[in-house]
């Protein structure tokens, strides 16, 4: 089963997508992952994101779909993916669209972990005051400006999918086992 997991920052995707994983087999796809993974590889479009990355540019979208083209063909990813933080806007989702087409691939399911903003915040601040030694991104006004750039980019694809029938919505703000338990009632449903 190929899947995307959604969700605002700090919506959960890392911990869902690595039960899954454990679960199912099918492994976690990270674009940033890819890229280095690539780079360090040297894949000919490894060699290019190198370039593109020397640069300090972005990694266009045809180069980052074609990584996870590369990564797909591999024997891991045969009886299925988990797409982790790709695509994050509708031209990157019409390009994986196409590629899986040309593969004979589709996606299963989309699946939207929702989550309030105002949960997520409380979460990064019990982290933040629970935790001896916070990330350098554990503040609130960076989840702040991420959750902008989530709503203004990467909200807008959920009607996207939506509209191919593939969306399905959990329910983020329970606990950690009350996700996984509502995401695996999604896998065993027919999709």
């Amino acid at each position: 089963m190929n899947i995307i997991l959604f969700g605002p920052p700090g919506a959960g995707k890392g911990t869902q997508a690595a039960r899954i994983t454990e679960e199912h087999g099918w492994p976690q796809l990270s674009t940033g992952d890819m890229l280095r993974a690539a780079v360090a590889a040297g894949t000919e479009v490894g060699q290019k994101a190198k370039a593109i990355m020397e640069r300090g540019d972005l990694v266009p979208d045809e180069v980052v779909v074609g990584i996870i083209s590369d990564r797909i063909d591999e024997p891991d990813c045969k009886k299925g993916f988990i797409l982790d933080g790709f695509p994050r806007n509708i031209p990157q989702a019409e390009a994986l669209d196409k590629m899986l087409k040309q593969k004979g691939l589709n996606l299963d399911a989309v699946i939207e972990i929702r989550v309030d903003d105002s949960i997520l915040i409380d979460r990064i601040k019990t982290r933040i005051a629970e935790s001896t030694q916070a990330r350098a991104d554990d503040n609130v006004e960076t989840l702040t400006n991420r959750l902008e750039v989530y709503h203004a980019q990467t909200a807008p694809l959920l009607p996207y999918y939506e509209k191919q029938g593939k969306l399905k919505t959990v329910d983020g703000m329970g606990a950690i086992d009350e996700v996984t338990a509502a995401i695996r009632d999604v896998l065993k449903t027919p999709l």
